[in-house]
């Protein structure tokens, strides 16, 4: 339909929308407002206060401890003899801490959404009956005649109708830095309706100039609508919510395995199947980590705060691991690895070489012009200020000029100075000043221009906008007759050379993508720029760029295709929104973690469709309410100290994860082969329950614990199949030393009847919780703990008081609240034995794992 509408004639145009040059009639206008509604962009359904308090208490972990809670409360107190509120409530309290951290997090961007439609000004001048109005622009309908001066942004997709010196800023479309002048014709001949010249778009900004357009598609309709479309529907999880759905489902499937065949093991053995059931329910308890949504709100939260320090801002707490975990960085050009401004870069005569009389003559013809400098004269001012060249402007007197308009594409002005010497100054395209130069100056000496000389100038011409320079022509002509002047004069022309400019990279650029690299993360660029200037920025960053893919033939590609080419190409150029989201979503696919770095509205779907989505402080609303991550400073080092904290955080919650599970699952393997020999059940539910949480607790300081430097070299994925074959390994040679306690305290203390069960229990519980938190320590590092690896003092901290707590329970006569009878001192060498024994065969087991060449964490 932007083809329809660039490529109709004016009147036909008027024709379609019922208007004119003149405006709507107010009636008419009122006419289509009722009938279409206001220019408002429509988000979907939005989330209530209930919906996120829903999602914060149903996760997979909640959901066991609630039917866990449930079965509990028939089991311990309705149908109880003697009523135990203990387990019942200790649970309870546990699903409402948890959930209460999650929907506290999830309130924090609640209305991102509705922020989403929000534009920046809210009135605009139109043409009502032929008379000026400023009307909200929430009452623009299509066919209005907008008037638009600079300063002002565009609240719908527009059809200019006039201009003058009318530029536009769509970077945040396209990427693009070098703002685009608009006029009334359509200049260009591209498959991309965000390169026509004679249409603008809603959400963009005018530069300077003015401009006369007509709406042709408001609200809903426009381009800026259809992104925040893309956008509107539920982001795709990212590899933290993937890998705790699996973690979830790894336990519930062990968990509905070993609970049906302990409750009948029991059941058949000891004929009551109400023991069997309150046991069997205990072991559903003993499997699920129930402080995991607890210390991994915490290690993320922690790692928020730590980023926070490095100028980073997490909006959403579950990308910080994610934020570790990518391998692969997409990123826009302007900006990140830009500075994002235009500057001078070369001042070249005819031939290439250096010259600075090509300066001073753009500096004479950029100062004296009149009307609003755009981008380019003011970097030609700016740079020539810089060689101190004000001094000569007090040697002119400017005559006149001749005006810049798109079918010359140049400007000249007119000097004249001290000795009354005229002289005409041109500034323009290439093509266009070589087309009206008879002779060229190099070194000061003035030749014929012949065309073997104009190819060469062309060669320089095309070396350099390969380069990735803009690149403009300078040319003069001395003792111009006075008069009035017309276009006419700018006529055999003496041509000085050119003058190139760039959006300079960053000088911390190359540094970050080298330290990315080596990290193992890679940098592929996505831009809406054009293949020349991204190449060269790419070249000078250190993003290898020998394959390069366009947006004019990426569409050609299947996804397969595609699938094999991102795997060497790391330059895409002229991409719309909808390639660069296509390239990310391919880069998931191929099992990358991919994190996407864009400020534009152009960058709101590839960063909905990414792992981690990152965007700054100054971006479009749209991109920054999309994004996970918001850096206060648009650099990649700020960027690469957070993901280094990710990779912290990343590893903190697979200490917890792998110890949890091998070490519930250790001990609930324990308990199986226990209740099929022991005349009583090996453990109460209640010391299950409390045993656990003293584990958890004892890790509170995890989130705090220090990282080998090792670890956080190299990016980091969920693996389950690692939990897994932790679980399998650690969690069975656990219940051998769990066993030993066993006979030990069997034969040894004589513990074998049911009246010497609380003995019994209160020594394994002192085993089963110690070991436990011991193990923390040598499960937390590849290394030998203590030695060659450190805990934090926070973790060393709560698990030294964690240890002291079992020891007075058990040797106390506080553990009789929970059933539980002091055991004699003489089990102290006997436990400390047991334990050195334990540490001893986890060293072991991590020298069979470094032999093998499997990761330990």
């Amino acid at each position: 339909k932007m083809i329809y509408y660039s490529n109709v004639d004016l009147e036909s145009l008027y024709l379609e929308l019922s208007s004119s040059k003149d405006g709507l009639s107010v009636s008419k206008a009122e006419e289509l407002l009722n009938e279409n509604g206001p220019n408002i962009i429509k988000t979907k359904k939005k989330s209530t206060v209930f919906s996120r308090l829903i999602s914060a208490v149903i996760n997979p972990f909640n959901v066991i401890l609630i039917i866990i809670s449930i079965v509990t409360f028939l089991t311990d107190i309705v149908f109880a003899t003697n009523k135990d509120y203990l387990t019942f409530v200790t649970i309870v309290v546990l699903i409402i801490v948890s959930s209460a951290i999650s929907f506290v997090q999830s309130e924090k961007s609640a209305n991102a959404a509705q922020k989403l439609s929000k534009m920046i000004i809210n009135t605009i001048e139109v043409y009502r009956d032929n008379q000026i109005e400023t009307i909200p622009i929430v009452n623009i309908v299509v066919g209005d005649v907008i008037k638009f001066s600079s300063g002002d942004m565009l609240p719908a997709d527009i059809r200019i109708i006039n201009a003058k010196d009318f530029f536009i800023s769509q970077a945040s479309l396209t990427g693009e830095s070098t703002p685009i002048e608009k006029h009334s014709t359509n200049k260009v001949n591209s498959p991309n309706f965000l390169d026509y010249t004679n249409i603008g778009f809603a959400g963009t900004n005018v530069i300077s100039g003015t401009a006369l357009g007509i709406v042709i598609a408001s609200g809903q309709d426009t381009f800026y609508a259809s992104i925040i479309d893309s956008i509107s529907s539920k982001k795709p999880k990212n590899s933290f919510e993937k890998g705790t759905s699996s973690i979830s489902k790894l336990l519930l499937i062990i968990t509905f395995i070993m609970v049906p065949i302990i409750f009948l093991i029991n059941g058949l053995i000891k004929n009551d199947w109400l023991d069997a059931l309150l046991f069997a329910i205990t072991v559903a308890v003993g499997l699920t980590p129930e402080m995991l949504p607890v210390i991994m709100t915490s290690t993320l939260a922690k790692g928020a705060v730590k980023i926070s320090q490095k100028k980073v801002i997490v909006k959403n707490l579950s990308s910080i691991q994610t934020f570790g975990e990518m391998d692969v960085l997409c990123t826009d050009k302007t900006g990140t690895l830009t500075q994002d401004k235009i500057i001078l870069e070369k001042y070249l005569n005819p031939l290439g070489h250096d010259d600075i009389r090509v300066l001073r003559h753009a500096y004479l013809n950029s100062y004296f012009q009149t009307g609003l400098k755009n981008l380019i004269d003011l970097a030609v001012i700016n740079h020539a200020k810089a060689e101190n060249m004000e001094v000569i402007l007090t040697n002119y007197t400017k005559i006149d000029e001749l005006p810049f308009d798109f079918t010359r594409r140049r400007m000249s002005v007119i000097l004249e100075d001290k000795n009354q010497k005229n002289q005409l100054i041109t500034k323009g395209a290439v093509e266009e000043i070589l087309s009206i130069s008879s002779f060229y100056d190099v070194g000061g000496v003035v030749n014929e221009l012949t065309e073997e000389i104009k190819k060469q100038i062309l060669d320089v011409y095309y070396k350099y906008n390969n380069d990735g320079l803009r690149m403009l022509a300078i040319a003069q002509k001395n003792f111009v007759e006075i008069k009035t002047f017309n276009i006419q004069d700018e006529s055999q022309l003496v041509f000085l050379g050119f003058i190139g400019f760039l959006d300079p990279p960053k000088d911390s650029a190359k540094q970050a993508i080298l330290a990315l690299k080596e990290h193992g993360i890679r940098t592929i660029v996505l831009t809406g720029d054009s293949e020349g200037v991204a190449k060269k920025v790419c070249d000078y960053v250190g993003i290898e760029n020998g394959l390069a893919i366009t947006g004019e033939v990426i569409d050609d590609y299947s996804d397969t295709e595609l699938k094999e080419l991102i795997e060497q190409c790391n330059l895409f150029s002229k991409l719309n929104p909808n390639q660069k989201q296509r390239v990310v979503r391919l880069l998931q696919e191929n099992k990358h973690t991919v994190g996407y770095m864009g400020d534009g509205i152009n960058d709101a779907p590839p960063l909905h469709q990414a792992d981690v989505s990152i965007s700054v402080d100054t971006a479009v609303d749209i991109a920054k309410e999309t994004a996970d991550i918001i850096l206060l400073e648009k650099d990649l080092m700020v960027l690469q100290a957070g993901v280094f904290e990710g990779r912290k955080t990343f590893g903190n919650i697979t200490k917890y994860l792998k110890m949890a599970a091998s070490g519930n699952f250790g001990n609930m393997f324990s308990l199986l082969i226990a209740s099929i020999f022991l005349p009583f059940l090996p453990m109460l539910p209640i010391h299950i329950l409390v045993q656990n949480l003293l584990n958890d607790f004892s890790q509170v300081g995890m989130p705090f614990d220090n990282v080998d430097k090792e670890y956080i070299e190299k990016p980091k994925k969920w693996d389950i199949k690692s939990i897994l074959r932790f679980m399998l390994i650690l969690g069975p040679i656990s219940s051998i030393f769990d066993i030993l306690c066993f006979i030990v305290l069997w034969f040894g203390f004589g513990y074998k009847s049911i009246e010497s069960q609380a003995l019994f229990h209160c020594g394994w519980f002192i085993f089963g919780t110690i070991s436990q938190i011991l193990i923390i320590h040598f499960i937390r590092t590849k290394k030998i703990p203590f030695i060659q690896s450190r805990p934090s003092l926070s973790l060393t901290i709560s698990t030294l008081a964690i240890v002291i707590i079992v020891l007075i329970i058990g040797f106390s006569s506080i553990g009789t609240a929970i059933d539980l009878e002091p055991i004699p001192l003489l089990f102290i060498p006997i436990l400390l034995g047991l334990l050195v024994l334990y540490a001893s065969s986890i060293l072991l087991i991590k020298y069979i794992y470094k032999k093998k060449n499997i990761d330990w964490l």
